[in-house]
C-alpha cells in the first residue's frame, strides 16, 4: 500500500478544480465539505480547498497541510476514477489532523466512494505497512 503523496494522485489544474466544483456532487461533514466527480477511467485524483473568506493565510496554509493529510492516509482506498476536492469548514480551523480524516473518512463511505477493502477510519494505518 502506498501512502505518498505524488503528483500523479492530485489534482493540480485550474480547470480540474473547476469541473469538480461546477459539475460535481456534494456532501458535507462537520468539518469538511466534499465535492466530488466520478470519471470513466483513471486513478483516483484529489484536491484540497480553504476559503479565503473564511481565514486569514496562516490558517488556509494550517488548513491546507491538515487536508492533504487526510486525504493521503484516504487515497489509497479512493475508487479508480474519482476526482474529489476535500473543502475545510469554518469550524475545521481550529481542528486537528485526526478530527479532519474521521470526518473526511465518513463523508467518503457514506458516498460509497472507497474500495470495499477499506479497513475503516484507522489513523495509524500507514504506520502498519506491511
Amino acid at each position: 500500500m502506498d501512502f505518498g503523496f505524488s503528483s500523479a494522485g492530485r489534482l493540480k489544474k485550474g480547470w480540474q478544480f473547476d469541473f469538480v466544483f461546477r459539475t460535481g456532487r456534494r456532501d458535507s461533514g462537520a468539518l469538511v465539505r466534499l465535492l466530488y466527480v466520478t470519471k470513466a477511467e483513471g486513478p483516483a485524483q484529489v484536491g484540497v480547498a480553504v476559503g479565503k473568506k473564511i481565514a486569514c493565510g496562516a490558517q488556509r496554509v494550517r488548513g491546507r497541510r491538515v487536508l492533504r493529510e487526510a486525504a493521503r492516509r484516504l487515497l489509497p482506498w479512493v475508487k479508480d476514477g474519482v476526482w474529489f476536492v476535500a473543502s475545510l469548514r469554518e469550524n475545521g480551523l481550529e481542528a486537528n489532523a485526526r478530527d479532519v480524516y474521521y470526518d473526511l473518512a465518513a463523508c467518503m463511505k457514506r458516498r460509497g466512494l472507497l474500495t470495499k477493502d477499506w479497513p475503516g477510519a484507522d489513523w495509524g494505518v500507514d504506520s502498519k505497512r506491511g
